[in-house]
């Protein structure tokens, strides 16, 4: 089958963003992909292109889902946003406040803030369990709880790739009554017609695109204890190719949706919290969630990385030229940004993974082209 032409929509002067991902396909760095830029209800960029499947048969349409891994975070975050407003504190609560169980092994004093920015010391489990914990996230969530921090919380953050959605997740539903997933898909995703879920039915099943992993590890610079618990050993992570793994809410890894769902939700960081002129997050809780809680040295990642109340800041200019866009990055290359200056957001999501932790070249050169046409 011959490569399938680029399909979707390019505002007049953004012919440049078309060429770029045309480049990337043309190749053969991206098998299948899909780019969108929204500004508030505004399409300015809408692409899909290339395969879906690894044989290179199926066409990507705009109907395809992919999993965007870590790029679902910001996405929680926002769940988590939408609830915070129950407590008093807001994220200044201490978690054991909402959630006893927590406060073990002297993690009593841990607030929210410093849990979705990264600072609890839980980045993954340093003695061996049963890969399968992973995918009982109820179970996980206690487990995880249980464990001492690898380092005294609040002094230092290093990146929980996989523990924070299950922390996160068990939080939101203490505090709720509801699950993340859950309120996603009723109070943000079905209102809106928003093509994205946390806990894929089996009815989308045929959509989603077919993964075709990196063939190389990330470069994690010199190891540590951190590092090793998130990344290095064989029970870090769940087998990612199983259905189970599709079907429960890891919120810190498989959301599933379009590039379009994954802009329009990032949207909600350009826009103060609102949804088609909708205030989905109270004011409040916005200027919490996108403060600043943490910036330097990164124990787990091999950057200087900068994080809300679980949204990364623009520190390190990998996601355009501003340094307030609010941002994160996915396994293999997915990406979501959202510039509030301009008002735009953006996502960028693929099926051919990349071995980069952050800064993909594909990615680069989208947003590269993008701000030459802002």
């Amino acid at each position: 089958m011959s490569e399938p032409e680029t399909q979707g929509f390019v505002t007049a002067g953004f012919e440049p963003v078309r060429d770029a991902f045309e480049a990337n396909l043309a190749s053969g760095e991206d098998l299948g992909a899909g780019f969108c830029v929204l500004r508030g209800d505004d399409i300015l960029v809408d692409l899909v292109g290339g395969f879906a499947d690894r044989a290179a048969s199926q066409p990507w349409t705009h109907q395809t889902i992919v999993p965007v891994f870590s790029t679902t975070k910001p996405i929680a975050a926002l769940v988590m946003a939408s609830v915070i407003d129950a407590l008093p504190a807001l994220y200044e609560t201490p978690v054991s406040d909402v959630w006893p169980d927590f406060g073990a092994n002297g993690k009593d004093t841990v607030t929210i803030a410093e849990l979705l920015s990264h600072q609890a010391g839980l980045p993954g489990f340093p003695e061996e369990i049963d890969p399968d914990l992973w995918l009982d996230p109820a179970a996980c969530a206690v487990a995880l709880a249980a464990l001492a921090p690898l380092w005294t919380p609040g002094t230092a953050h290093g990146y929980h790739p996989m523990s924070w959605g299950y922390l996160i997740g068990e939080l939101v539903f203490h505090i709720s009554g509801r699950s993340l997933g859950t309120i996603l898909r009723e109070d943000f995703c079905e209102p809106f017609e928003i093509d994205f879920q946390i806990g894929l039915p089996p009815s989308e099943d045929s959509r989603i695109g077919q993964m075709q992993r990196p063939r190389a590890l990330p470069s994690l610079g010199e190891l540590n204890d951190a590092k090793k618990a998130a990344f290095m050993t064989k029970w870090a992570a769940p087998n990612r190719n199983a259905e189970t793994w599709r079907r429960i809410e890891i919120p810190s890894a498989n959301g599933h949706g379009t590039a379009k769902s994954v802009a329009t939700l990032y949207g909600l960081f350009a826009s103060g919290g609102r949804l088609d002129g909708k205030r989905l997050i109270t004011e409040g809780a916005f200027d919490g969630l996108v403060e600043m809680r943490t910036h330097g040295h990164d124990l787990v990642l091999p950057f200087e990385t900068a994080f809300g109340a679980g949204v990364m800041h623009n520190v390190a200019g990998l996601f355009g030229p501003n340094p307030k866009t609010l941002c994160h990055a996915g396994w293999g290359g997915s990406m979501g940004l959202a510039d509030p200056d301009l008002g735009i957001s953006a996502a960028y999501v693929m099926n051919k993974q990349s071995n980069h932790l952050m800064g993909d070249p594909r990615a680069g050169r989208l947003i590269d082209a993008l701000y030459a046409c802002l």
